[in-house]
């Protein structure tokens, strides 16, 4: 099969990925094999060609986020026949969907809605199901009326920013000055161009100095670190990249919660509840979709070809929403 892959550990630049065969891999008794249809591209796949993995054996197959139909299943699968249309988050400690088969657990896949197309499925994965997670499952939406959402224009941002507005949060997000056209579309309260506005100013200003509910951090812990002078009483702040600093804050004097999103842990969690959920976050995405309640934000469908090129376009930040390749 035709694969995009590293020979080996010392391979660390996007320059190094070789499209070329690859065994087909045949599933273990708790895996579906998958005949890959499309596949959604993150900065989490750009970060793992430069930074690599202990637990890899080499040539190493990259790429999380899978759109396709079962081929076969192990033997200890039920609930799953050949031809269904599935999608599933991948453990990036394992050969990945970059390929035109893939082999995963069978726990995280997610059978697609009627009406879903292979791109959109893909779209919805790491950071559809990532902004998910942050606002369902770590944020106690009681009592919350405001959230601020940074990256706006990213692909956990986007969506972090369609669901809050379904749940009636007023948003505040930052954005770039070249991609705030793009995050107007999709309707936040309050657009900050983080390049020319000091951001905790402005979140005090527009909150009348009680500053936001909830914030969910894409940044880094030096932003995270900031957002605690913009989180308001009984506030949480939900970090996907670092930690806040906390050294000389104290959290517990104004009742407010620092929580993190690590969505592929589950992988390696050895919790069935935890890791059965990622099938269960994608399915109520794609749901989202197909009943026109959230758009995917697809920038454009590459070739498997230009995968390489796509990686390259997103650790430049060039990229607003998602992107997609086409496998077959």
């Amino acid at each position: 099969m035709q694969a995009l892959y590293v020979n080996s550990a010392t391979a660390h630049e996007l320059n190094a990925l070789t499209l070329g065969e690859q065994p087909q891999p045949q599933p273990a008794a708790d895996e579906v094999l998958v005949r890959v249809h499309a596949v959604g591209l993150n900065p989490v796949d750009y970060k793992l060609v430069e930074e690599g993995n202990t637990n890899w054996q080499f040539p190493h197959i990259f790429g999380l986020d899978v759109a396709g139909e079962v081929v076969t299943t192990g033997a200890a699968v039920t609930g799953f026949k050949a031809g269904e249309r599935v999608f599933y988050h991948g453990d990036l400690t394992k050969n990945g969907g970059f390929a035109e088969y893939a082999v995963v657990k069978s726990y995280a896949v997610a059978k697609m809605p009627t009406g879903l197309s292979y791109e959109q499925a893909a779209a919805l994965l790491c950071g559809a199901m990532t902004a998910y997670a942050a606002v369902y499952r770590k944020a106690n939406l009681t009592n919350r009326h405001s959230v601020l959402i940074h990256a706006g224009a990213g692909g956990v941002g986007g969506i972090a920013i369609q669901l809050a507005k379904q749940i009636g949060l007023t948003v505040y997000t930052t954005v770039s000055a070249r991609k705030r056209a793009f995050v107007q579309s999709l309707q936040p309260d309050h657009i900050i161009d983080y390049q020319t506005t000091d951001v905790t100013a402005t979140i005090k200003e527009l909150t009348q100095g009680l500053g936001v509910d909830l914030i969910i951090n894409t940044i880094g812990s030096t932003e995270a670190t900031a957002d605690l002078q913009r989180l308001a009483y009984n506030g949480a702040l939900v970090t996907i990249v670092g930690e806040p600093d906390l050294s000389h804050y104290d959290l517990g004097r104004y009742g407010q919660s620092v929580l993190s999103v690590n969505l592929g842990g589950a992988h390696q969690s050895h919790n069935p509840q935890q890791q059965a959920d990622l099938a269960t976050m994608a399915t109520a995405l794609g749901e989202l979709v197909v009943t026109k309640k959230l758009d995917p934000m697809i920038d454009h469908v590459l070739s498997f070809e230009q995968i390489p090129q796509g990686l390259q376009a997103l650790k430049q930040h060039l990229i607003s929403g998602k992107l997609v390749a086409r496998i077959d």
